[in-house]
């Protein structure tokens, strides 16, 4: 088989193995620091926190990209996402600060210091995060105080203290993985970190909804395979989103042996691929965090309001139409508003200019800056749609087929777009260092290729 032969390949390229190995092993390593709970806990005790996360809805979401963690009081309980908080902070003040806007455009010694700012400010985040978080888990474990939750003796002062240190030291730790698997391992280091958490939670969703099939006399065998078929189907569409772009035709002008350029059109011909969805899963992030707030919102009104408690009875139940309708709407105003902060369409048309290429018909310089600006609005129309569908389909598994709620949360939303756009970025990365070595690919068959002798 093909798919063995390349597996072979892979081995054979000795960098390739070595940075597929060190990045499981650092892996590995993540996902213990997930079991290890924080010392004083009585584990026994978070059995409820840990019974609610199973069942889906919002704790699932903080827990599955905690990678279980959040649950069992562990070393990585706030995981990765002080730091993705972070990324998003300084990604969304460079905007605004002139500072930033100067190192974005220095290179590689900018994006050091900026990457430096990051973990600052993740450090900062994990500050404020842990001592919220210690506060919280006795009230989702079902529990008056802290103190019922600890080993008897154990105090809550020292409890206190020593677990926001091993909690920010842990955020911190796992951001040092991530880096070190992006730098020495393959794929990016953050990325492969959130999915390996989310992946960690599928197989138990999955079993519990099939003992609840077959056991249940809820639909049979027949009704989980027709579930996983439509789960393939919405990777499928996943995968299209991810990698679908639109072609804009490239003309470069061709150097003379004189060292001037040929004013014809026999220049080399390519393509600029502007992105379907070019702002990824972070339109899904941000309206998520939005999503927070009108069930917040609604308490503030009172328990005698009516509009108050409407509000909290609605946008509590993450598989209701108003919640799903505001989010996709959201996700589709967040798509635009991040499209535009991340596409640079004025300096891909100056780095177009600049480099002797131009779009045929187009004038280089302002009126292509316009022009790619008009086509990534037409573009990101349907992709921002297309992308609201995908993050609120698991409503619409689990409104018509009955799924249940762990598992109807992988059919869609941020964990399967970023299972999907992790997996992509990643064989992409080993296609790449296969093909240099002269070897078939994992995403073409290579026939077309000549074969190239040492």
């Amino acid at each position: 088989m093909k798919i063995i032969e390349t597996l072979k390949n892979v081995w054979k390229i000795t960098e390739l193995k070595d940075r597929i190995l060190l990045t499981l092993g650092l892996l590995l390593v993540y996902r213990f620091g997930a079991q290890v709970v924080l010392p004083g806990v009585d584990f026994p005790k978070l059995s409820e926190l840990q019974s609610s996360a199973a069942e889906g809805g919002l704790l699932w979401l903080i827990n599955a990209f905690t990678g279980g963690g959040f649950s069992k009081a562990s070393v990585f309980a706030l995981g990765i996402m002080p730091y993705i908080s972070a990324s998003i902070v300084v990604q969304l003040m460079g905007i605004a600060i002139p500072y930033l806007q100067k190192l974005q455009k220095e290179g590689a010694s900018g994006q050091k210091k900026i990457t430096q700012i990051t973990r600052w400010l993740t450090i900062g985040i994990c500050l404020v995060q842990a001592p919220a978080y210690l506060g919280t888990i006795p009230s989702l474990s079902g529990l008056q105080s802290i103190n019922q939750m600890l080993i008897p003796g154990f105090s809550e002062n020292i409890f206190y203290f020593s677990s926001v240190i091993i909690l920010v030291t842990g955020c911190v730790f796992a951001m040092w993985l991530g880096e070190k698997i992006t730098d020495k391992g393959i794929g990016n280091g953050i990325s492969l970190l959130i999915m390996v958490g989310i992946i960690a939670t599928m197989p138990q969703s999955f079993a519990q909804n099939m003992f609840s099939r077959l056991e249940g006399g809820n639909g049979g065998f027949m009704m989980i395979l027709i579930e996983l078929v439509i789960w393939f189907l919405i990777i499928l569409g996943s995968v299209f989103l991810v990698m679908a772009v639109r072609k804009i035709a490239v003309q470069y002008a061709r150097r003379t042996a004189s060292g001037g350029y040929e004013k014809n059109v026999f220049g080399s011909r390519q393509f600029l691929p502007l992105k379907l969805n070019a702002s990824g899963v972070m339109p899904i992030i941000f309206a998520q965090a939005i999503m927070f707030a009108p069930a917040y919102i609604g308490k503030l009104f009172g328990p005698e309001s009516g509009v108050g408690q409407w509000m909290q009875t609605n946008f509590q139940d993450i598989f209701g139409f108003w919640y799903n309708l505001v989010f996709a709407l959201l996700i589709i105003i967040f798509t635009y508003f991040y499209t535009a902060i991340t596409v640079p369409t004025n300096k891909m048309a100056d780095d177009l200019k600049r480099s002797g290429g131009f779009i045929p018909g187009i004038r280089p310089g302002t009126e292509t800056a316009e022009y790619l600006d008009k086509i990534m609005s037409q573009i990101t129309l349907p992709g921002s749609i297309f992308l609201a569908l995908v993050a609120i389909f698991p409503a619409f598994v689990y409104q018509l087929v009955g799924v249940q709620q762990g598992w109807a949360l992988f059919f869609g939303g941020t964990s399967l777009l970023i299972m999907v756009g992790v997996a992509i970025d990643t064989m992409q990365q080993i296609n790449s260092y296969l093909l240099n070595k002269h070897y078939d690919g994992l995403m073409k068959t290579g026939k077309n290729r000549k074969s190239v002798t040492a």
